[in-house]
């Protein structure tokens, strides 16, 4: 028994989902099937999409520059002292000097207009969420289950997602709040979350949709920050000014700290949605510590920029980084297989199993519901289109098994090895 199978035996079976809960989920994405179609769902995952990285990078590029721009502070003149700034900093771009100011708690008096960054963020949370909803929702027993690694229903597999994307927030939550100034053991209790995180998603879901649910849940720990404190911490140093009182510096000194987890969050999860594109890394056996090693390769990046910002320029950090990264493509290298000894393998059979397996989706006019076009445009309805493709089946569905999609189809690993030695003689038709 696996252990995503035994995770959800521990789970009551109101919660596991029943034959019901399928009949519920399947009525639901028909419905919305309906009311969109297959043509109108792209459409829609292309609107949501382009939406989600724009607003993501609005919000990520203010992160980079704020968190920079606090590291270039400089003290400020006595003049400057005695008005409250704490600090400032001279820079010049796009053929202009700039000269900004940061205030310890408030200026004298609130300046209008006063620019906020919240939407960014806002719009980045709900675009994704609704991209999740979108595809790995109203099409779980496609994108979001694989009954291999755990048999579960439809509405078991959004349940318990949405369950753990909650329950990150409010673990993570509490954990800053117990450990309060203490930066060290609150960097400590993040990393053991985002660990504990990806082998959870590994033992519960298909291996794509575990990177983007992990990526989900540290989406939502950033777009909680900016909710439950960085703007709570804002607003109460307006509130302040306006109301004619000394601010509380609690709310602003907690929202800073916040600010700066978001920022090493960022190449995470920024890793976790392009992974998509690279099954070598979510197809991998050992794909949830393939995920925690790009993670901390991601924020130990991030920390040698912060540090540069700083004066303190520590290339040990991106040496390491590196030779981490050298160490993963070796180690997530396929095996070479030889073709002394590997049984006969006819081009018929091949393309029974293709078209049994594959080309449900991969062909000019889909039969699998959800898809109007071969997904990346990658066909496999005829012979030539099959040999065509043989480096993108054997990347996809010999080497990391990624394919088919949460294995909708039943590919079984006889047919995997069968593709293989076809593979290893020559790949083509007779």
């Amino acid at each position: 028994m696996s252990w995503g199978r035994r995770i959800v035996s521990t789970v009551p079976a109101r919660v596991v989902g029943s034959a019901a809960d399928d009949r519920i989920c399947v009525v639901l994405a028909t419905g919305a099937l309906a009311i969109f179609g297959s043509y109108e769902t792209e459409w829609l995952n292309l609107v949501l999409r382009s939406l989600h990285v724009v607003a993501a990078i609005a919000w990520i590029g203010a992160s980079f520059y704020f968190i920079a721009l606090d590291h270039h502070l400089q003290p400020p003149n006595a003049d400057e002292t005695r008005r409250g700034v704490g600090g400032e900093s001279w820079e010049i771009h796009g053929g202009g000097f700039y000269h900004v100011s940061k205030y310890r708690l408030a200026p004298e008096r609130l300046p209008e207009p006063l620019h906020w960054f919240k939407w960014e963020a806002y719009t980045t949370w709900l675009s994704g969420f609704g991209l999740l909803v979108a595809l790995y929702y109203a099409s779980a027993e496609t994108y979001l289950i694989d009954r291999s690694v755990a048999d579960l229903s439809s509405g078991a597999a959004v349940a318990i997602s949405v369950g753990l994307i909650a329950a990150s927030w409010v673990i993570y939550d509490m954990v800053c709040r117990l450990l309060g100034p203490r930066d060290g053991l609150v960097a400590i209790g993040v990393v053991l979350l985002a660990v504990v995180s990806a082998w959870i998603a590994s033992e519960l879901f298909a291996s794509r949709a575990a990177y983007l649910q992990v990526g989900a849940m540290l989406g939502t720990i950033m777009a909680g920050n900016v909710v439950f404190n960085i703007m709570p911490g804002q607003r109460e140093l307006v509130a302040a000014k306006r109301a004619e009182r000394e601010p509380d510096p609690l709310p602003g000194i907690r929202a800073k700290q916040r600010s700066v987890h978001n920022n090493y969050l960022t190449l995470p999860v920024l890793f976790t949605m392009l992974a998509s594109h690279f099954p070598f890394t979510y197809g991998h056996s050992g794909g949830w510590l393939i995920l925690v090693a790009f993670m901390l390769i991601g924020a130990g990046i991030r920390h040698f920029f912060n540090l540069r910002h700083q004066g303190r320029t520590i290339w040990a950090i991106p040496a390491v980084a590196a030779l981490a990264l050298l160490g993963l493509a070796i180690a997530l290298r396929p095996e070479s297989t030889s073709t002394a000894g590997a049984p006969s393998v006819s081009f018929a059979t091949v393309q029974t199993i293709v078209q049994t397996r594959c080309a449900g989706c991969h062909a000019a006019k889909p039969t699998v519901a959800g898809f109007s076009s071969a997904p990346k445009g990658v066909l496999l309805d005829t012979s030539e289109n099959i040999v065509t493709q043989r480096a993108a089946i054997k990347a996809q569905a010999v080497d990391s098994r990624a394919m088919p999609l949460g294995n909708v189809t039943g590919m079984t690993q006889a047919e995997r090895d069968t593709i293989g030695d076809w593979l290893t003689q020559d790949g083509s038709t007779p």
